[in-house]
């Protein structure tokens, strides 16, 4: 059974229809990031998860019970979740402990030291229990948050945007260890963000949003290499898109030449379409023959960013031969892969 389950989801806020028809499962243990520009709707779906935010229509599930639907509405407290927020929500006159403890349900008090013993060394916060937000630093402070959030052993975890006041030489660090946290005691979670980088490090699976729909939902790495659309392909890494007309039953005619795909193309013999390559799909090589020159050159450490203008296109083509300078004509051509024409 889906831990939780979100079918046919409709929001409005002030009047405004933000959530359209939103569908969406979480798998027990599994970690779906809710990732998309700024006023698309995600933080509205964490919201109706929560509790916090109304919906029109459509029904939400968690482990099989019905929080909210036409009929029926359970309050926030009473869905079993744990929220972690982007400014940490600590209560500044209570303790790293008290903070930890405030949602925690049992009056035995050596059950009670027992669970923070357990999520402080969770966090690794040994030995703060006594110290107060104030005294601690951003990522120690989101430690806590994360802490309070585990101890009241939630059904599902939902985290909005927890990682973008961090600093960014702990936040990668950070990431992984929270989500070896939540794999180990299989906790499913529901993480917004707009940031791919942190959607491709923390989650199992993307859900793209697009004016309050989720436009496409997958493993990160199907969703790059297989978008359904530009909006996915542009949101998700560079993209070139090549006028081609398909030739054969695996074979499209560019400008730089005719490209193989490794399986069957999805379109008909003869058609005129665009086809999308990431810069590591194409090759570079220094050619005074080549159509193209290059006009850009950056180096990304492990290879070079080349742009490359010909027949009135750039395009972005990242390469491991670092030896080609601006100016300098070269030739182009792509790798066999799964073709995507759109």
């Amino acid at each position: 059974m889906a831990t939780l389950q979100v079918s046919n989801v409709h929001s409005r806020y002030q009047k405004q229809l933000v959530l359209k028809g939103v569908d969406l499962t979480v798998e027990k243990g599994e970690i779906v990031a809710l990732l998309g520009p700024s006023g698309c709707g995600k933080t509205t779906l964490l919201r109706a998860i929560a509790g916090l935010q109304n919906i029109t229509e459509g029904e939400i599930v968690i482990n099989g019970k019905t929080v909210v639907s036409d009929k029926k509405f359970i309050a926030s407290e009473k869905r079993g979740i744990g929220m972690i927020f982007q400014d940490y929500a600590l209560f500044p006159h209570l303790t790293v402990a008290e903070n930890i403890l405030f949602g925690v349900k049992l009056a035995n008090k050596e059950q009670r030291l027992a669970r923070l013993e357990k999520m402080l060394s969770l966090v690794k916060l040994d030995g703060l229990a006594e110290r107060y937000p104030h005294e601690l630093s951003g990522g120690q402070q989101q430690r806590v948050s994360i802490a309070r959030a585990l101890a009241y052993e939630p059904e599902v975890l939902l985290l909005d945007e927890p990682f973008s006041n961090i600093d960014a030489k702990v936040r990668r660090e950070m990431m992984l260890e929270i989500r070896n946290i939540l794999k180990q005691h299989d906790i499913s979670a529901v993480f917004v963000t707009h940031s791919k980088d942190e959607a491709f490090v923390f989650a199992d699976k993307l859900a793209l949003f697009n004016h309050g729909k989720i436009v496409q939902c997958g493993d990160a790495e199907g969703l790059y290499l297989r978008p359904q659309d530009k909006y996915v392909a542009d949101f998700l890494g560079a993209s070139n898109y090549l006028p081609a007309k398909v030739i054969a039953e695996k074979t499209v005619s560019t400008l730089i030449g005719d490209i193989n795909s490794d399986r069957p193309l999805n379109a008909a013999l003869h058609e005129e379409t665009e086809l999308l390559l990431r810069p590591q799909h194409l090759q570079i090589s220094k050619s005074e023959q080549g159509i193209g020159t290059v006009t850009e050159r950056r180096f990304l450490g492990n290879v070079c960013q080349y742009l490359v203008q010909f027949d009135d296109m750039t395009l972005d083509v990242h390469s491991e031969n670092l030896a080609i300078e601006i100016g300098e004509k070269v030739a182009i051509s792509a790798t066999a892969h799964h073709l995507i024409l759109l």
